[in-house]
């Protein structure tokens, strides 16, 4: 398999640590939707990231597919997102709410790197950094009911690798929680994430800002 796209995007680099955590091997291609993006075209007509590309060729595109993908791949029994029931809703929520913030946090990228000072709508800013805000709050809330645990229980799931990624991306863009102040119980899930194999084996790379299209 073929996974397209850098480390630096929370979306590619969630795809890249599962398929570790699976050992489900690929082959990386670091390739950039700025620099790159007639080449991803190739592959992926909205010319986004993550893309994957399997072994006889049939290509999916955007990370929760490619994730559903890998699932059904291993099976339920090593599937990192339960097939079904509670912790699966609770899973999808923990992903939907760090996805959510992430998404909002790359607007505020967009709207700092690529538009002119005096074209800046602060309003909006202001409104982004709300709700990465209030997303951060709940699941700080969660992290920190579970201690030294993972978020669904003993071993990680999904939602642990989503929200791992996630909160590495805000840490290397924007400098949420630098300090790991603001939300203490995030900052010790995330050390938790970043000591796993999988994730060493994917680390976050100093972060340049994105191009659009990159999630």
């Amino acid at each position: 398999m073929q996974l397209i796209g850098m480390f630096d995007s929370p979306y590619v680099r969630r795809v890249a640590v599962s398929m570790h955590w699976l050992g489900v091997p690929f082959v990386h291609h670091n390739w950039s939707v700025g620099r790159d993006f007639e080449r991803i075209r190739a592959f992926n007509p909205l010319g986004r990231v993550p893309t994957l590309v399997l072994d006889d060729g049939e290509v999916l595109a955007e990370s929760a597919a490619i994730l559903d993908h890998l699932d059904e791949l291993v099976g339920p029994e090593r599937a990192l997102l339960p097939a079904s029931g509670p912790r699966r809703r609770a899973a999808l929520q923990v992903m939907a709410l760090a996805t959510g913030a992430s998404d909002k946090a790359v607007l505020q990228i967009y709207e700092t790197v690529f538009r002119p000072a005096e074209k800046r709508h602060e309003p909006w800013l202001d409104r982004c950094r709300l709700q990465v805000g209030s997303a951060l709050a709940v699941l700080e809330q969660q992290a920190g009911e579970i201690g030294n645990a993972w978020l669904l229980g003993e071993a990680p799931t999904q939602a642990d690798v989503t929200l791992g990624c996630v909160l590495g991306f805000l840490h290397g863009s924007l400098g949420v929680n630098r300090e790991r102040i603001a939300y203490p119980a995030l900052a010790a899930l995330a050390a938790r994430c970043e000591g796993l194999a999988a994730f060493r084996a994917v680390p976050m790379p100093g972060f340049a800002a994105p191009a659009p299209g990159e999630h």
